[in-house]
C-alpha cells in the first residue's frame, strides 16, 4: 500500500560536470547536507493566434522551450580533510569558476605578532589562497618569498617554530563558469528521483550569525529528469543514475554564533557583529533562444557583484569609528568572516578590498546598532572574492 514520503528521507550529491549539461561522476563523497532543494521547471507558454472557429483554447504544441529554476540551501557543516573538498564543493566552485587550490599542509620555522610566517620548506602558496592552523583560517596577503607569506590578519597565537599550519582548500573567481549536476534521492526507492544537470549558479549567499551558517544556491539548471518518465537519451544518459551506496555521513552542524570577523583598513577583529552576509551574483545568461533546442546550451556570466552586509553595535573605540570614516571618505577595507572554530569545520570568505556604505543607525532596540548595506567589492581581475575551508 502505498504511503505518504517523509521530507526528512532525503539525500542530496553533487558532481561538477566536464561540460555543460554532461551528468558528472555521482559518488558518496559529494553527499551533502541539505537542507532544502526547489526546482521549478516550466515550459514557455506562447499566445496562439490562429482562427480555431471558438474561443476554446486548444493546446499548445509539444516540444516548446524549458526553463528549469533550482535553489538549493544547506548547512555548514564537518568535512573530512582526507576527501580533499567538502561535498558542496563544486557549487562553491560553479559559483566563483576557478578550480580549488589546495594546500596541503606545512611546518612553521618563525611567524610575527604582524601575521608573517615563514616554512621549513618551500611553500607553494599564492596569493588569495587560505592557510589554516588551530581551528583558524587566514588568508595570503602577499607572498614574501618561497619561504614566507604575510596574512591577512594574524592568528590569535602566532604559530611557534615548528607548528604544523593544516590543510585547507580555496575556491576564487574565474571569467567562465562551470556547470553541476544535482541528483536527489528519495526512500524509498519506488518513489520519484530526480536529477538537475547543467546546473548554473546564478547567487550565492553566505549567511553569518543565525541560528546556523546557512549557504544558499540559486541558479538555472539546463533540465530535470525524473525515474518516472526517463527515457534513454535524456541529459546525455543512458540510463538514470543509481545513487551512490551509503558511506558514513558527518551530520555536525557548525552554530551560527561561533566564528571571527575582521574588518578595516588595518583588519582588527571585531565582536561586536550581530549579523552578516556576503553575497555574489554572477549576472547569469543562458543560450537558450537558438533555434533547434527546447533547453539552453550553454551558460553566459555577465560581470561580477559581490556585497558584504553586516550589523555591528555601535562603540566608541577607535576600530569602530574606523568603519564609519572609512565609509564617509569612501576608502576600501578589507573584509572576513570565519565560520567556526574547529579544525574541520571551519570557512571563511576573504574581501580583499570593500568601499562600505555609510551606516544606517537603528536605535529601535536598547542598543544602538549599525547597519552597513550592501557594500560592494572590487578587485584587479578575478580577485575581489575568496572562500575556504580548514
Amino acid at each position: 500500500m502505498a504511503s505518504y514520503i517523509s521530507s526528512n528521507a532525503n539525500r542530496l550529491y553533487t558532481a561538477l560536470e566536464s561540460s555543460y549539461g554532461s551528468v558528472g561522476a555521482i559518488v558518496s563523497a559529494n553527499r551533502i547536507p541539505a537542507l532544502k532543494l526547489t526546482v521549478r521547471h516550466q515550459l514557455e507558454t506562447t499566445t496562439r493566434k490562429d482562427k480555431t472557429g471558438s474561443r476554446t483554447f486548444t493546446g499548445l504544441p509539444a516540444g516548446g522551450r524549458r526553463r528549469t529554476d533550482f535553489e538549493l540551501r544547506t548547512y555548514l557543516t564537518s568535512w573530512q580533510k582526507s576527501a580533499g573538498s567538502p561535498g558542496y564543493g563544486p557549487l562553491f566552485q560553479a559559483a566563483l569558476g576557478r578550480a580549488p587550490l589546495q594546500f596541503g599542509g606545512g611546518t612553521v620555522a618563525s611567524s610575527t605578532s604582524d601575521g608573517r610566517v615563514t616554512f621549513a620548506a618551500p611553500h607553494g602558496l599564492s596569493a588569495g589562497q587560505a592557510v589554516s592552523a588551530a581551528g583558524e583560517i587566514r588568508f595570503v596577503s602577499a607572498v614574501v618569498d618561497a619561504g614566507s607569506v604575510q596574512l591577512n590578519a594574524p592568528f590569535a597565537s602566532p604559530p611557534a617554530p615548528a607548528t604544523e599550519i593544516g590543510a585547507a582548500v580555496t575556491y576564487t573567481p574565474a571569467t567562465e563558469l562551470p556547470s553541476v549536476s544535482v541528483l536527489d534521492c528519495w526512500s524509498p526507492d519506488t518513489a520519484v528521483q530526480r536529477l538537475l544537470c547543467g546546473a548554473a549558479v546564478d547567487q550565492m549567499e553566505i549567511l553569518v550569525n543565525g541560528d546556523y551558517h546557512e549557504l544558499r544556491f540559486r541558479g538555472l539548471a539546463q533540465d530535470v529528469v525524473d525515474t518516472s518518465s526517463f527515457s534513454a537519451g535524456s541529459a546525455q544518459l543512458q540510463s538514470f543514475p543509481a545513487e551512490p551506496a551509503l558511506d558514513a555521513f558527518d551530520y555536525s552542524i557548525v552554530p551560527g554564533n561561533m566564528g571571527q570577523a575582521w574588518l578595516g583598513t588595518s583588519p582588527t577583529q571585531f565582536f561586536t557583529i550581530t549579523n552578516a552576509s556576503v553575497v555574489l551574483k554572477n549576472a547569469l545568461d543562458t543560450r537558450a533562444r537558438e533555434f533547434g533546442s527546447s533547453v539552453p546550451r550553454a551558460i553566459s556570466p555577465g560581470q561580477r557583484t559581490v556585497t558584504a552586509a553586516f550589523d555591528l553595535y555601535g562603540l566608541d573605540d577607535d576600530a569602530t569609528k574606523g568603519l564609519y570614516q572609512a565609509a564617509r571618505q569612501q576608502s576600501p577595507i578589507t573584509v572576513m568572516f570565519q565560520l567556526g572554530e574547529a579544525d574541520g569545520q571551519v570557512m571563511a570568505v576573504h574581501l580583499k578590498s570593500v568601499v562600505p556604505e555609510v551606516p544606517e543607525f537603528d536605535d529601535s532596540q536598547n542598543r544602538m546598532q549599525w547597519r552597513f548595506r550592501g557594500s560592494r567589492a572590487q578587485g584587479t581581475a578575478d580577485d575581489e572574492i575568496a572562500v575556504a575551508f580548514g
